[in-house]
């Protein structure tokens, strides 16, 4: 509500990137307005990758919106034949209206991420709205993806924001991260997290794959006295996946690191939050996908007011949950073959 509140302001220009696209309630009431704004005048581009579209958008849809004068692109369209390219997702939701306000998080454009539709029960998910200086970050992010597929723009300057709040709060640094360089920067900010935490660290992902590195990581902090806490689903959206996740538990569990599963439903918030002066909320899992194979992004906020919102989501989430123990563990031989070969096979999941 607060984004199409947002999109029904724009004067300039509407910028929108997300991972799913599908008809239902919240696209039709998102595409209503986009068609207005477009209509009248207000420059509107929208990138969705295909694949993860794939399902859920009408063959004539780009032809559709062109029409309708919104320019769209559809990331790295499928083919039938399988390359090693299609690996490659644009997983990044980013709205940007104006230059002055943008959205990012975990929230897609269809009707689970609203509980319009439940079919893994109540759906939890997380999104923060930036305002100022930091709008930039995603509008370059946006316009860099938008001008590699189609070049427009060599100047970005007519973009930028026009209006900065008057007082600051605190510092946020928006980032992307892509595969097709040799920086794996997701990963490093939560590594970084992981390493600096003194009190505590609380995590919200939908997945859990993760290597040796991140793992040692999160029994280590365990292990010198953090409080560290994951918070995952409770109702699974791929079963084979969740079975992956889980088999990183007991090692976890062991070096005391306290792991939670959301009851009500699924879970697909993907922020970490540590010592009431740091947090990210992004696009990005803890699963291999997200680390070193998807185009991502998220905002690192420091001493910012919604940090200790977030802390205070996390704990008012955690009676909500159920405390995985070890004794919820045990697994027959024929469970831990399962388990050892989901592992060797989790980059494909």
């Amino acid at each position: 509500a607060s984004m199409c509140e947002e999109l029904e302001k724009a004067e300039r220009f509407i910028f929108l990137e997300f991972f799913i696209v599908r008809t239902g309630k919240m696209w039709d009431g998102v595409e209503d307005i986009l068609v207005r704004k477009a209509a009248q005048g207000v420059d509107v581009r929208l990138i969705y990758d295909d694949f993860g579209s794939l399902l859920g958008l009408p063959t004539d849809f780009v032809v559709r919106m062109e029409r309708n004068r919104i320019r769209c692109i559809p990331f790295n369209p499928v083919v039938p034949l399988v390359s090693l390219v299609m690996n490659h997702r644009d997983h990044r939701k980013i709205a940007v209206i104006d230059g002055n306000i943008a959205y990012t998080g975990g929230v897609n454009l269809a009707d689970e991420y609203i509980n319009a539709e439940r079919r893994f029960g109540y759906w939890k998910d997380a999104a923060i709205r930036l305002e100022g200086a930091a709008v930039w970050n995603f509008t370059v992010m946006f316009l860099n993806s938008w001008n590699a597929f189609r070049p427009q723009e060599t100047d970005y300057a007519p973009f930028a924001p026009t209006k900065l709040p008057e007082t600051s709060d605190g510092i946020v640094q928006p980032y992307s991260d892509s595969p097709l360089d040799e920086e794996p920067l997701a990963e490093t900010v939560y590594l970084n997290i992981l390493n600096q935490a003194q009190q505590y660290i609380y995590i919200y992902t939908p997945y859990l794959a993760v290597g040796e590195e991140m793992l040692d990581a999160l029994k280590n902090a365990a292990k010198r006295g953090v409080d560290v806490r994951l918070v995952l689903p409770g109702i699974p959206d791929k079963k084979l996946v969740f079975r992956l996740s889980r088999s990183y538990y007991v090692p976890l569990l062991r070096a005391g690191v306290r792991i939670y599963e959301f009851t009500p439903g699924f879970l697909h918030a993907k922020c970490y939050v540590s010592d009431d002066h740091l947090a990210v909320v992004g696009s990005i899992n803890m699963d291999y996908r997200s680390l070193f194979l998807h185009f991502e992004c998220g905002a690192l906020l420091y001493n910012n007011s919604q940090v200790i919102a977030l802390r205070d989501d996390v704990l008012a989430t955690l009676p909500r949950c159920r405390e995985v123990s070890l004794s919820d563990c045990r697994t027959s031989l024929v469970g831990t073959l399962l388990d050892s070969v989901l592992r060797l096979l989790s980059p494909l999941m």
